[in-house]
């Protein structure tokens, strides 16, 4: 298939710039995967689509403020997108800049794009690909992001970050540092909607995805069998697997809320023992890419934003529910103005061939 399968037009008013005042007020758009009937109801309805027995499996990594300014020692102003923390403290970063800062030169940390210096510095240590190691060199990185850093917003918020950001471009469920955009399904959740599930009976589990920056990279080739996706270390620990295997042994579904949950338990069935949809637990790298034609063999239903034209999660979601299908239903959203992306409304979806 050809990136262009998955153009559709969207209005530009359509694009969600800021979070709706309640997390469970959006919208929801539910696609049946086998039939391809489309419906509408709320987020909070939620309850009504889930049945004792199934399990959720969420991604619970933590947004962190990777959005830095800085100043090189020559002057030159530079933006920081810090991409994945280390284990020994330093980083791997975007670093944008009219020119690129040299290996152990300092960049000194501000507090916005034009402030001056602070106490806070960072070391240009190495390259790795497109990535520019950096070490603190003044405090620590933690620190420096506490005091000084943004919420990366995706690059179609056309607005700088707030306070707000710092809350609402958070799941409620969030615990572990590391990712550089939020795992969006999961924002529609709050404690209230969370205690109305478990009291319906249905089970919770929880992935690791950090999220990068490259989610949002656009696909640059024609044939979508040659795009090479990013690669994002995710977990997917034993108390998750054997949730997975409890729910199926009780007849249960498995829904992953949000893409990262999907593609975290897709590489773990392909790396290692599946037993009767049960993957075995993993961690480390995966570039997995989903598209039509690949099987699913762990999960049953998901929930997920909607995403952007020619995206690998629109060509994920098409793989899932069936392309034509799914081709139609964005179609729906765009005539019913449901609102698009990160800050926009969700879509219950169930496989294709699945229950």
């Amino acid at each position: 298939m050809k990136t262009s399968d998955f153009h559709f037009d969207l209005p530009e008013h359509l694009i969600a710039q800021a979070p709706l005042p309640d997390r469970s007020a959006s919208r929801m758009l539910v696609l049946d995967g086998p039939t391809g009937n489309v419906s509408h109801r709320q987020f909070i309805e939620l309850e009504v689509l889930v049945r004792p027995g199934d399990l959720l499996v969420f991604n619970n990594t933590r947004v962190i403020p990777a959005r830095l300014f800085g100043q090189k020692q020559t002057g030159g102003r530079v933006e920081i997108l810090i991409e994945r923390l280390k284990g020994d403290g330093s980083v791997l970063a975007h670093v944008r800049a009219s020119k690129s800062p040299k290996e152990g030169s300092l960049i000194y940390i501000t507090p916005d794009a034009n402030g001056d210096i602070s106490d806070f510095s960072l070391r240009v240590t190495g390259r790795s690909g497109a990535l520019f190691e950096l070490e603190a060199e003044t405090g620590s990185v933690s620190q420096m992001m506490r005091l000084h850093g943004h919420m990366p917003l995706p690059p179609y918020i056309s607005r700088e970050d707030t306070v707000e950001d710092r809350d609402r471009y958070q799941t409620v469920y969030a615990k572990r540092d590391g990712a550089v955009a939020a795992p969006t399904a999961g924002l529609h959740f709050d404690e209230p909607l969370l205690e109305l599930l478990r009291l319906k009976g249905v089970d919770t589990a929880y992935v690791t995805l950090h999220v990068g920056a490259g989610t949002f990279q656009p696909v640059r080739v024609d044939d979508i069998n040659n795009h090479k996706m990013h690669s994002e270390w995710l977990e997917v620990d034993e108390a998750c697997a054997n949730a997975i295997r409890a729910c199926r042994e009780r007849g249960g579904r498995v829904i992953a809320v949000g893409t990262t949950s999907v593609r975290s338990l897709e590489t773990a069935a392909a790396s290692g023992e599946l037993a009767d949809g049960c993957p075995a637990p993993f961690e480390g790298d995966s570039d997995i890419f989903l598209y039509p034609g690949c099987e699913f063999r762990v999960v049953d239903a998901m929930i997920t934003n909607f995403h952007l034209p020619e995206s690998t999660l629109i060509m994920l979601v098409s793989a899932f529910a069936g392309y034509e299908e799914t081709m139609a239903a964005y179609a729906t959203a765009v005539q019913k103005e449901y609102r698009f992306f990160s800050y926009g409304d969700a879509m219950f979806v169930t496989r294709k061939g699945g229950s």
